[in-house]
């Protein structure tokens, strides 16, 4: 007996709700990755051995792709799929440089460590201590001279940072000669050895005076030390605010990594092919929906990858969007066009749409539908005001996790909570950030104030302005920072 509608429904949408664990990669099982992962071009560039610098916004992707890296071997999966990206012959092992959980720092030694005594250049001090940690990242490849050398240093706990910091100065050059063997024997064995640093937003439980002259370090060591050893390699994940701030002082040595840096940014196209691929390979009645459906989408099966669709422009992808929703967002097109609707609600205040909400915006959707299943007729699978009531869940989640870079949130959430905007007059913005009670502790309290933290807030697309000069709030913070707006499609 032939299923009716209302069971095919059920059981597309139930798929549908969890095509990308809620569109958090640090969360989201190997497997799923991979199977939801989109292999960008640009973004691939990121295997080139010579690139070391990966700068993305929050959500674009660079904890999927230092999970793939590190842990899934995606290298020969998406060769095929970037064939000018210069890929690493021979077998190539992927290590974390940060964070290394116990064998790292510890998140509070490091502001204790910049304020030891005689501490006078913390970006070169600093320098001095990601060495330290790369060679303890490097330990079990050490040669038995320099484990031998080097054995009162790697002896140390890893959380201990000042003491770390001793005993690598005092092994003296020891860790240099060290690493340049094995150097040597990668290049013999037809190896590389690839050392991610990720979440660095994170140094010094997020305080921002740790943060700067962290990365600094880092950049620092990496800008002197890349071109002379050729196989062990470093991808250092960059979010795009810290990178933007830090240009100007970075000075030669971020200038020399940022040269050949990858950008993750995310064309319409892409988004949409990122989107239909997590749907297609959620179940076989979604590929089926999704691959039936009279578009210019041309599909292809990888044995790693799954289902892979090819759009040549983003309007390839429209009439499936409208398949699964319908044309408009409400009765016509005054409403909005679904297929516009979608990346145009989930950008921030920049105008950067990225997969982690455009995700969790279709999970939310379908998760809704499924309390209260309401009829449609084939083949709607989700109704236009159910995405709308996602929208504000997807805001409240991306707030959220936005604290963990952003500690200060909090803070700024409840003294603009219940708000209208948009605020006619850019002083009107500063009076009410200078009247939120911030918290005394430094990582709990914005890197500025007044009108430079209104132009952060609009730098990082928390807030944006208007063509009209007005300052608005994107649909993507509106709701989680508990703003209000006039209008919009109708909630059931």
């Amino acid at each position: 007996m032939s299923r009716t509608w209302t069971e095919r429904r059920r059981e597309m949408l139930t798929a549908l709700q969890a095509i990308g664990a809620q569109g958090r990669a640090d969360f989201e099982p190997i497997d799923g990755i991979l199977r939801g992962y989109y292999p960008v071009p640009e973004h691939l560039r990121a295997l080139d051995p010579e690139v070391v610098l990966i700068v993305g916004p929050r959500g674009a992707g660079k904890t999927e792709i230092a999970r793939v890296l590190t842990e899934a071997g995606l290298a020969g999966a998406v060769a095929s799929h970037a064939p000018s990206v210069r890929f690493p012959k021979g077998q190539t092992d992927w290590k974390k440089g940060y964070p290394l959980g116990s064998e790292g720092f510890d998140v509070m030694g490091l502001p204790r460590f910049l304020k030891e005594p005689g501490i006078s250049d913390p970006v070169a001090e600093l320098r001095n201590l990601w060495f330290a940690y790369l060679v303890r990242v490097l330990r079990d490849e050490l040669d038995a001279q320099a484990k031998s050398n080097l054995a009162q240093f790697l002896s140390i706990q890893g959380g201990a940072v000042r003491d770390n910091y001793k005993a690598f100065l005092d092994a003296g050059e020891e860790p240099v000669l060290g690493l340049d063997r094995l150097d040597e024997e990668l290049s013999r064995q037809d190896r590389f050895i690839f050392v991610t640093y990720d979440e660095l937003d994170t140094l010094g439980g997020g305080d921002w005076n740790v943060i700067g002259p962290s990365i600094q370090g880092l950049v620092a060591f990496w800008a002197a030390y890349a071109r002379r050893w050729r196989r062990i390699r470093a991808k250092v994940f960059l979010r795009t605010d810290l990178y933007d701030r830090h240009t100007a002082t970075g000075g030669a040595d971020l200038a020399k990594l940022a040269a050949g840096r990858v950008d993750l940014s995310w064309s319409d196209r892409d988004l949409h092919a990122m989107l239909l691929k997590r749907i297609a390979n959620a179940s076989p009645e979604l590929y089926k929906f999704v691959s039936a459906t009279n578009s210019k989408v041309e599909w292809s099966e990888d044995t790693k990858l799954g289902h892979v669709p090819a759009l040549n422009s983003w309007r390839d992808a429209s009439p499936i969007i409208e398949r699964m929703i319908g044309p408009y967002m409400g009765a016509d097109k005054k409403k909005g066009l679904v297929y516009r609707w979608l990346l145009d609600h989930v950008r921030d205040g920049r105008g950067r749409a990225l997969p982690r909400p455009l995700v969790q915006l279709i999970e939310e959707a379908a998760r809704i539908e499924l309390r209260g299943l309401h009829p449609l007729r084939e083949p709607r699978l989700l109704d236009p005001s159910s995405l709308r009531r996602a929208l504000d869940r997807v805001s409240e989640d991306h707030v959220v996790h936005a604290r963990d870079e952003w500690p200060w949130l909090d803070s700024l959430k409840e003294g603009l909570k219940g708000l209208l905007v948009p605020w006619e007059r850019e002083r009107d913005a500063i009076r009410l950030l200078e009247g939120t009670a911030w918290a005394e502790n430094p990582p709990k309290r914005p890197p500025f104030e007044g009108r430079e933290l209104l132009e952060y807030l609009i730098e990082v697309g928390i807030l944006r302005r208007r063509s009209d000069n007005r300052i608005d709030a994107p649909d993507l913070f509106l709701a989680g920072m508990g703003l209000r707006r006039k209008g919009g499609v109708r909630r059931r």
